[in-house]
């Protein structure tokens, strides 16, 4: 897909999702008038802020953007999913509305006390009749005001018709005054209250998941521990840990106070290698190399690698910058490329792969160059930003890829979308033979929110046999 073909899907499924929140949030609970049409107004601005933030909070004049745009990008996508979930119930309470005003309807009498004691105090006086000479003969009509006036039997012809010496007057659309009227208007008010409940609590349950997931998206990341048994490795290597981190995502929402949490968290871990697997950065070099820097201070074994992401294509002057900086960070870029990791008098093979969105511009992955001709006896260890990777990892016979890029979903329920597209969401999976670990990431893109998939740091350890 092309990125103007991107972008066109995303204006439409933003106008649409807004449309559907007007007729849920404003047109349901508003009546004709100012208020109906103020509001409208903020929800198309809203739409409008939505891709414009999308697009320009890449750019360094277009940071601002960055808080208000993604804050109102998550609060509509969660009131989105909390007004579905209501929909049912929703449907089910205007259904016994409905079913009261039809009863009503049915029985030409307002439902409630009041309408009861207003027929009930007309009874007496139904049926007033005038003899005077020269005067056509003519009944009481009865209104909703409970007061009588002589109406003459001339005015059935307009549709007014005795009803038990009562004439009923039609009322607007044919219904009958004193009952239908009264009906519709506590029909309105009632489903009056049922949207305004439904918006009210969509609302709340949105504001309260996002208030949640941005205390997570900025909090510490999870120390996961996983342990990872290689049957072909060597015995020697047992023991061997790797501190994996990806999608640290440094832009416009990040400091340098958030590298430098990461770098003192992997620090902790003592860890022999540090595998940073792509989706390092939203920007360039110029606008970001200070929150880089603390990347400088990551410490282990044997080094820290890193590979690309999809997102270090989308950066106005590509990947290449960054592989530069990063070398001077003293962090190894493997670019379709493999090193040794010798340990305990053992080898491992550590390889690793671009990422498949730097195929439009030349610079995708190499499988053939990063894994050919290796000494298939040894364990391989392969970082690779997306899981799908390891779908032609396996046909090199790789023991483990690392990656990332899923997030974990980031925000339910984008984790039940995922396998659509990636085999494993995260933690450890298998694809064609070959063991995939997904980490869900130590940062966020877009909304800074996540909900239920904390960011996470892993420390793996591989084993060519389980503890006992």
């Amino acid at each position: 897909m092309t990125i103007v073909g991107f972008v066109s899907l995303v204006i439409c499924a933003i106008t649409v999702v807004h449309y559907y929140l007007w007729r849920r949030l404003v047109r349901s609970t508003t009546r004709p008038g100012r208020t109906r049409r103020v509001l409208t107004w903020i929800l198309v601005g809203l739409a409008v802020l939505a891709p414009v933030t999308l697009i320009v909070s890449r750019s360094e004049w277009g940071h601002f953007l960055a808080w208000p745009g993604f804050f109102w990008i998550a609060t509509m996508f969660y009131l989105v999913v909390f007004l579905v979930v209501l929909e049912i119930p929703r449907a089910v309470a205007l259904l016994v509305v409905r079913g009261v005003e039809h009863r009503a309807e049915r029985h030409l009498v307002p439902p409630g006390v009041v309408a009861r004691r207003a027929k009930r105090a007309v009874q007496p006086e139904l049926a007033v009749r005038s003899e005077t000479a020269g005067t056509p003969a003519s009944v009481a009509a009865v209104h909703p005001e409970h007061s009588l006036r002589p109406v003459s039997t001339a005015q059935t012809d307009r549709g007014e018709s005795p009803v038990g010496g009562v004439v009923v007057v039609p009322g607007p659309g044919g219904t009958p005054r004193g009952g239908g009227a009264k009906d519709t208007a506590g029909g309105l008010s009632r489903r009056l209250f049922i949207a305004r409940t439904a918006a009210v609590a969509a609302g709340a349950g949105a504001l309260g998941t996002i208030g949640f997931g941005i205390r997570t998206a900025l909090g510490d990341p999870v120390i996961e521990s996983a342990g990872v048994v290689l049957p072909r490795l060597d015995p020697r290597l047992n023991g061997l840990r790797f501190a994996v981190v990806s999608d640290i995502h440094l832009g416009p929402l990040t400091g340098t106070e958030h590298t430098r949490r990461i770098v003192r968290m992997i620090n902790s871990l003592e860890a022999d290698v540090v595998a940073v697997v792509g989706d390092l950065v939203d920007g360039t070099v110029a606008e970001l190399g200070p929150l880089a820097r603390p990347l400088k201070d990551l410490e282990s074994r044997y080094g820290a690698y890193f590979v690309t992401g999809n997102h270090e294509y989308y950066t106005a002057n590509g990947p290449q910058e960054w592989i530069e900086e990063l070398r001077e960070l003293g962090i190894r870029p493997l670019g379709n490329e493999r090193v040794e990791i010798a340990h305990g008098g053992a080898v491992l093979d550590l390889a690793g792969v671009n990422d498949v969105g730097g195929v439009a511009s030349g610079d995708g992955p190499d499988f053939e160059r990063a894994l050919g001709g290796r000494d298939r006896s040894r364990s391989t260890v392969l970082l690779a930003h997306q899981p799908v990777q390891a779908v032609q990892a396996a046909t090199y016979g790789v023991d483990l890829q690392l990656s990332g890029h899923t997030h974990g979903g980031q925000m339910v329920p984008f984790n039940l979308i995922i396998p659509m597209q990636q085999p494993v969401v995260s933690g450890l999976g298998e694809v064609d033979g070959t063991q995939v670990y997904v980490t869900r990431g130590a940062g966020f893109w877009g909304p800074p929110v996540r909900v239920g998939a904390p960011p996470e740091i892993t420390l793996l350890e591989v084993r060519n046999e389980r503890l006992r």
